[in-house]
């Protein structure tokens, strides 16, 4: 087709051409058209003989890291408007806020809040919290892109003599910076540069607020990284045994069998899937007495051994996020892989193969390979995935997609794959997941417990 502009009239009929149902993605207020459309796949309702690829989200699907996320943005919020305790304001609303600020990128989560709570907002406390965020960012922050990101953000907000001042380049030529430096530079910066900008619009806190929202993250993430973990638990949520990272139940179990990997093993596993059922949808397994679950679990396991899966991660998290993430998920991986009730041979095999998530991954998808005014619903990212896989259009059939969020099943539809799995988990229960040709509220276990991870 070499016409590349159309009348209205003959878009309308292009349309018509790319099947019945359709999605409508709302881009950033700075981007042009307003509006996206994308074509859906057919729902695919079917399994198939074999299953090629699959294609998995990470943040709910794969492991637990949305609380981090959701503390991440009440703290933007609270240090924007600096009301910093529970008595000055009560926090983020459970059912009103949850379903915009999970599974979007974060220009989209950012932005509803501040839309939301603008009121709230103090020029001078977002200008203080701003320049704390970027100091920190700048001078300690792992992450090459974020630290561009927020020296652009500096500039366009017109304080370009920032980088010229001297506790700035002292800062900057100093070998240990702590906590305290930071603190300091920052009152001292405001003190200088803080009447000189202008009066913030909406778009300002935007910007702004995304910069603050990452660094307390990635704050977050460096400390987990480092081993803080318990320590970080029982600051944030007064428990110093959560995890703050680790996998959604079923996952030790469903990786390693769609790669094959247990074989006939797999027969020793049937109480591990049912207690991952249990945990993950809150009630026992319904067909537990009519099923030889043992010899089920051996011959799907016996079938990806021959035809292994290839899969991917797919996340709108930036690389440096994702990496520690399932770093951390695999540590633990291996520790439950440890107490499975399988012969040592077995064990030794996939420990060996769990000891990183790069022996693992077929393709490992990230908002650092697009842009964030690309992401989830956008079909990029597992456009990138399918690509990176090397499956083709005419395989899309043997592909099955699995998301926590109602952009991320909205994506996977975009993207082409029509057999798109919809595991909720407690903050994404009350997403809208019409784009789902499955739901499964007992997320991986149920998956593999009644349907065979769609094979036939």
């Amino acid at each position: 087709m070499k016409q590349t502009i159309f009348t209205r009239e003959e878009a309308v009929k292009q349309f018509e051409m790319q099947g019945d149902e359709f999605a409508i993605v709302e881009n950033p207020a700075f981007i042009h058209p307003r509006l996206d459309f994308y074509p859906l796949a057919k729902k695919n309702l079917s399994s198939v003989p074999q299953i090629g690829a699959i294609l998995m989200d990470m943040d709910g699907t794969t492991t637990t890291t949305e609380e981090l996320c959701i503390h991440s943005l009440e703290m933007m919020i609270r240090r924007m408007s600096g009301l910093m305790g529970k008595d000055n304001w009560i926090g983020l609303d459970h059912s009103a806020d949850y379903p915009h600020i999970i599974g979007n990128s974060t220009t989209k989560h950012v932005e509803y809040l501040c839309r939301k709570y603008h009121s709230l907002f103090r020029s001078d406390a977002t200008i203080k919290a701003f320049l704390y965020s970027s100091l920190w960012t700048l001078l300690t922050g792992k992450d090459k892109q974020r630290r561009e990101e927020v020296r652009n953000d500096v500039i366009n907000i017109g304080l370009s003599s920032f980088f010229e001042d001297g506790r700035y380049v002292a800062l900057i030529n100093k070998n240990i910076i702590v906590e305290s430096d930071i603190i300091s530079a920052a009152e001292s910066l405001f003190v200088r540069y803080g009447e000189k900008i202008s009066a913030l619009e909406l778009p300002d806190y935007v910007r702004l607020g995304i910069d603050i929202y990452y660094q307390r993250y990635h704050e977050i993430l460096e400390r987990i990284k480092k081993g803080e973990g318990s320590l970080l638990s029982q600051e944030l949520f007064a428990n110093a045994e959560k995890h703050l990272i680790e996998p959604m139940p079923g996952v030790e179990l469903f990786l390693p069998l769609v790669k094959g990997w247990f074989g006939s093993d797999a027969r020793y596993l049937d109480k591990e899937i049912l207690r991952s059922y249990e945990i993950k949808a809150g009630i026992s397994y319904p067909h537990v007495g009519s099923n030889n679950f043992a010899e089920s679990l051996a011959r799907l396991s016996t079938k990806f051994s021959v035809n292994p899966a290839k899969v991917a991660i797919v996340t709108s998290s930036i690389f440096y996020e994702a990496d520690i993430v399932v770093s951390e998920v695999f540590k633990i991986l291996t520790t439950r892989i440890e107490k499975m009730p399988l012969p040592e041979s077995r064990l030794h095999f996939l420990l060996e193969k769990f000891c990183s998530y790069q022996n693992y991954y077929d393709s490992f998808v990230t908002a650092s390979d697009s842009n964030e005014i690309r992401l989830k619903p956008h079909r990029d990212l597992y456009s990138i995935a399918l690509h990176q896989l090397g499956v083709t259009k005419e395989q899309f059939d043997s592909v099955v997609g699995f998301e926590d969020s109602e952009s991320g099943t909205i994506a996977i539809r975009a993207a082409g794959i029509g057999r798109c799995v919809a595991v909720p988990f407690a903050q994404t229960n009350g997403h809208n997941f019409l784009a789902a040709s499955h739901i499964c509220k007992g997320g991986l276990p149920e998956v593999v417990l009644t349907h065979s991870v769609f094979t036939v």
